[in-house]
C-alpha cells in the first residue's frame, strides 16, 4: 500500500504544481480573476452515468461520519466499499455497524494518508468525506482527480484559493462535488421551499439564518473533536467560521447561482467574552490546554449581511459559545408573506396582523407538504440524522446517482456556501468592509436552471430500506 501511496502522492503533487503555477500569477484572490474567469465545463444541472449500484468510500469516521454509515446502509442501492479513519478503533466500529447489512467494506487506517490508497481504489465511485474542516479541499481534489465523485461535509474549503481548486477539478473531471448541507432538506425549509415557487410569498426580498448552538462542552472537550481541530479554528480565525448551515437554504429561496447570484457582503464579530476565559481556568489544572492559553478567539457573535445582484439581502449569524438555546432563525421575507422557524413553533404570516393558526397551518402543510417529504419522510425520521433531514439528504444524493440526475447541489454551491468565511475574515480585518463575492459560476448563474426537484417528476425510486 505504501508504495501506491506515495506514487500517486507524487503525481498529484507534480500536477498541482504546474497549475499552481498559474494559480499564483492569475490571484483566484483578486477582483481581476472574479470577472475574467471561463468555465470549463457547467457542472449546474450536469447528470452524470448512471450507478445501478453507489459504491462510497466512507473517509472521516468521527462523529459525522459514523452516523452517515448508519444512515447510508438503509438506502437501497448503496455498497459501503470503504471505511477509513487515522483511529483505527472508530473503523472497526463502523464495521461492526455494518454487521447484517450485507456489506464488506475495505478497511483504511492507521496511516495519515491511508485515505488516498481509498481514492485510488477501483471499488469506490463516491467519496463521502466527514474529516476535519482543514482536509475538505484537498481530499476532495484528490478524489475528483481519482475519478471519483465526492460528497463533503461543511465546509467544503476554507479559502478563496482552495474554492477555486475545487470548482476548477469538478469541471476538468466532470465529477461532482456535493456539499452534504442538510438544512436544506429540513421538513420545514422544503415546505416553505415549495411555497415560494408557487408564488406564496411574492417577490422574496430578504431573508435570514443562523448557526446559534453552544458547543463549549465540545469544543473543550478532551476528546469530542480528533486532535482539538474545531477549538484550533475558533482560536486562530476571526469571522463567519460556519456559514452553510444558514445560507444554504436561503441561497435555494432565492435561486443564488441559478438566477441570482451574491454581490458582496459585510461582516461584523464581537469581542470573545467567553472562550479566552474558559482555556486559561483549564490550563491551571491541566497543561493540555496551555497552548490556548492568549489567542486571539474569534468573537462570541458574528453577523454578516450579504447583497445579491438582484437587490435581495441576507442576515446570517454565528455564535456556539452563548448559553442560548439552538436556532438556526431561518426567516424569508416577500411581499406577501413571511415564514419563520425559530424560536418554535414554526410560523407563516400573510401580513401583520398575526401569525397563522394552527388549523390554518395544518391546511398549508397539506397543501404544500412536497412529494419528496411524502415519499420518505416518515421513514427518514425512523432512520434518523438531525429530525430524518440527514437521511433525506443522502436518499436524494444516491436517487439522483443511480437514476443519473443532476445533483440538487453542485460544486459551485461548495465553493459559493464556503467562502462566505474567508470573505467575512477579510471584511473584519477592514474594519467590516463591505467584500466582493467571486462568481464561481463564470457568468453562468444568469441561466443556470433549478435542478432541486422537490416533487420528483424524475427519479425516486430508490428504497430506504
Amino acid at each position: 500500500m505504501s508504495n501506491k501511496i506515495d506514487r500517486r502522492d507524487f503525481l498529484k503533487k507534480t500536477s498541482l504544481g504546474l497549475a499552481g503555477a498559474g494559480i499564483l500569477s492569475r490571484s483566484k484572490s483578486s477582483l481581476d480573476y472574479r470577472l475574467t474567469y471561463k468555465q470549463e465545463f457547467n457542472m449546474s444541472g450536469y447528470a452524470a452515468p448512471k450507478l445501478d449500484t453507489v459504491r462510497i468510500g466512507m473517509l472521516g469516521i468521527g462523529n459525522r461520519g459514523a452516523g452517515g454509515v448508519r444512515r447510508l446502509r438503509r438506502i437501497e442501492g448503496v455498497q459501503i466499499t470503504g471505511l477509513c479513519d487515522v483511529e483505527t478503533d472508530r473503523v472497526e466500529n463502523a464495521l461492526a455497524d455494518l454487521e447484517g447489512y450485507d456489506q464488506n467494506p475495505e478497511l483504511y487506517s492507521g496511516h495519515p494518508e491511508a485515505w488516498k490508497a481509498m481514492c485510488d481504489s477501483d471499488d469506490v465511485d463516491l467519496i463521502y468525506i466527514s474529516t476535519p474542516w482543514d482536509q475538505h479541499a484537498e481530499q476532495s481534489v484528490y478524489a475528483m482527480e481519482s475519478g471519483k465523485h465526492v460528497a463533503v461535509e461543511l465546509p467544503a474549503a476554507k479559502t478563496i484559493e482552495e474554492c477555486w481548486q475545487l470548482v476548477e477539478t469538478s469541471e476538468k473531471t466532470r465529477k461532482h462535488c456535493f456539499m452534504l448541507a442538510n438544512t436544506c432538506y429540513d421538513f420545514f425549509e422544503m415546505m416553505v421551499l415549495n411555497m415560494a415557487r408557487h408564488g406564496w410569498f411574492g417577490e422574496i426580498v430578504h431573508g435570514e439564518g443562523a448557526y446559534i448552538h453552544d458547543l463549549m462542552q465540545m469544543n473543550f472537550s478532551e476528546d469530542y473533536y480528533h486532535d482539538l481541530w474545531r477549538l484550533e479554528e475558533n482560536s486562530t480565525r476571526n469571522g463567519m467560521l460556519y456559514p452553510p448551515h444558514a445560507i444554504g437554504p436561503m441561497s435555494k429561496l432565492m435561486n443564488i447561482n441559478r438566477g441570482d447570484q451574491m454581490d458582496f457582503l459585510v461582516s461584523v464579530s464581537s469581542n470573545d467574552f467567553q472562550m479566552a476565559d474558559r482555556a486559561k481556568k483549564l490550563a491551571e489544572e491541566n497543561e493540555m490546554w496551555k497552548p490556548f492559553v492568549g489567542r486571539d478567539f474569534r468573537g462570541n457573535m458574528n453577523t454578516t449581511t450579504i447583497r445579491t445582484h438582484k437587490g435581495r439581502t441576507i442576515m446570517i449569524q454565528h455564535d456556539v459559545t452563548s448559553p442560548r438555546p439552538y436556532s438556526r432563525i431561518y426567516l424569508v421575507s416577500g411581499t406577501d408573506g413571511i415564514a419563520r422557524k425559530w424560536p418554535g413553533p414554526a410560523r407563516i404570516a400573510k401580513d401583520h396582523t398575526g401569525w397563522f393558526s394552527e388549523e390554518q397551518m395544518k391546511e398549508l402543510e397539506e397543501k404544500y407538504t412536497p412529494e419528496i417529504t411524502k415519499r420518505v419522510g416518515d421513514m427518514a425520521r425512523e432512520v434518523g440524522g438531525h429530525g430524518g433531514m440527514d437521511t433525506i439528504m443522502d436518499w436524494r444524493l444516491v436517487d439522483c446517482l443511480r437514476n443519473g440526475l443532476p445533483l440538487d447541489m453542485s460544486v459551485y454551491d461548495a465553493a459559493l456556501w464556503s467562502a462566505i468565511a474567508p470573505l467575512s475574515e477579510k471584511s473584519i480585518a477592514n474594519r467590516s468592509q463591505s467584500v466582493d463575492v467571486p462568481d464561481f459560476t463564470g457568468g453562468a448563474w444568469e441561466t443556470n436552471e433549478i435542478t432541486m426537484d422537490l416533487e420528483l417528476r424524475q427519479g425516486g425510486t430508490t428504497r430506504i430500506i
